[in-house]
């Protein structure tokens, strides 16, 4: 069995004709594992939905091929695929209890009767929901709701399970609990999964691997702390958490930055010139004036609980932004208009590419 469970190969989208076309996908290829966790990341426009749509059958491409465990399924229609989709508005059938909801596609494949309720049961066990089993899905609140939906999906023991933004809908604390239900039956199921999201937290979260999609196109692909600590560009930086870009200049492999002061960042021995620096607010540290390499002006702070946000001005007017744990008290011991030195966690500066 091959070890790609998924296999985009240079796959392009077009909608439309003449002066109204939009390339919605611009010869994308991507290999996705037997068993990951991989999620398609991006600003919506981005294009992550069509390929999302793509694998699942409900789009074909312009241009392409769609493979599924090495065999190209690009003509199958959806359901000849053995993938399944839980959408945002999760489709439940509101007339149906949630055990009936689960085992509705079950029943469509014309399973007999006993392995229907067989898997119901332990589909709604797998999403802590057989207690609710005989609840009509309009009783049931939004998290609840999405587990059903969820629980449906798995049913048939797809190879792929395709989830579009299926937290969107939820308030945070509760996104925030199915991102580790998602893990969790991910995990216990080991079912490719393969998500969409424009939200960095759960990518970051639930991930195995990302792809960062912007403007029909992959960006970068890799684990979640590699996408963070190492992003190729400004965009993926800048899409990825909060980052600080700083005006440098490269000479020699070495890079200095207009605002003052050397870093430990590199460059190819034959780069010169203007270049940009990426840095994350939590590599920044804070010291007394005449600290560090970077002199800077404390303009205004702002507490966020676990963190206070420290906004500063350099000497050539570039911005700043530093993240503190704060202490117990809430007080970081800082005041705006404080003139203070700056200095980079080791290895924190990075060059971006173009």
């Amino acid at each position: 069995m091959p070890n790609d469970a998924i296999e985009a190969r240079n796959i392009s989208k077009i909608f439309g004709q003449g002066e109204a076309a939009v390339r919605a996908l611009d010869n994308v290829s991507v290999s996705i594992s037997q068993g990951e966790f991989f999620t398609l990341l991006g600003p919506s426009g981005c294009g992550k939905t069509t390929l999302l749509r793509m694998i699942a059958g409900f789009e074909s491409p312009t241009s392409g091929q769609i493979l599924l465990d090495g065999a190209d399924v690009t003509e199958l229609p959806p359901n000849k695929r053995p993938v399944n989709t839980v959408f945002q508005s999760y489709a439940l059938f509101p007339h149906l209890t949630v055990a009936q909801n689960v085992a509705f596609g079950l029943q469509m494949l014309g399973k007999p009767r006993a392995e229907v309720a067989e898997t119901t049961d332990r589909m709604l066990a797998l999403v802590k929901l057989d207690q609710m089993a005989g609840r009509k899905t309009s009783q049931l609140s939004g998290g609840q709701q999405q587990r059903v939906a969820l629980a449906r999906a798995l049913a048939p023991a797809p190879r792929v399970l395709l989830l579009d933004e299926p937290l969107s809908a939820l308030d945070l604390k509760l996104r925030k609990e199915m991102q580790i239900e998602l893990k969790r039956l991910q995990h216990e199921t080991g079912i490719t999964f393969i998500f969409v999201t424009h939200d960095q937290e759960e990518a970051l979260t639930m991930s195995d691997r990302i792809a960062v999609m912007s403007a029909g196109k992959i960006q970068q692909i890799g684990a979640p702390r590699d996408i963070y600590t190492r992003p190729v560009n400004r965009f993926v930086a800048g899409f990825i958490g909060e980052t600080n870009f700083l005006a440098a200049e490269a000479a020699n492999g070495r890079v200095t930055l207009k605002g003052g002061g050397p870093t430990d960042a590199t460059v190819e021995s034959g780069r010169s010139g203007a270049v940009t620096v990426a840095i994350r607010p939590e590599q920044v540290r804070i010291g007394a004036p005449g600290e560090g390499s970077l002199p800077a002006t404390l303009r205004d702070l702002v507490y966020f609980g676990t963190d206070t946000h420290c906004y500063l001005t350099l000497a050539d007017g570039s911005e700043v932004v530093v993240r503190l744990q704060s202490p117990a008290s809430g007080d970081v011991g800082l005041e705006p208009g404080a003139e203070v030195g700056l200095s980079f966690a080791p290895g924190a500066a990075q060059v971006l590419g173009d």
